[in-house]
């Protein structure tokens, strides 16, 4: 009987690399109240009351503030709930996801 040989390939270089991180970014309005910033910042992202008041404080206080860094697919879900939620609320809320430079 006759040996068969495989037809099986090694790859001799891959390019693997660390996936994109995005930025979450939380924007200052006059509407929004801090309670629920605090609210946001602590149900959908996870932060610590002593953080999501810290965060709010630097939101009201410099117009913005990263929230948080994630992959891509995480970062749009986190925007999507936290607005979502705003929306219910009646408030104009904005978030947005930018690339980690």
């Amino acid at each position: 009987m006759a040996k068969e040989q495989s037809a099986t390939k090694e790859r001799q270089h891959t390019n693997l690399r660390e996936p994109r991180r995005y930025k979450v970014t939380i924007y200052n309005d006059d509407f929004t109240t801090m309670e629920f910033v605090v609210k946001i910042l602590t149900q959908v992202f996870f932060k610590s009351e002593t953080e999501a008041e810290a965060l709010m404080l630097q939101v009201h206080h410099s117009d913005k503030a990263v929230v948080g860094i994630y992959s891509y697919d995480v970062a749009t879900s986190k925007v999507r709930k936290a607005t979502n939620m705003a929306r219910e609320e009646g408030f104009p809320l904005r978030l947005t996801v930018e690339p980690e430079e």
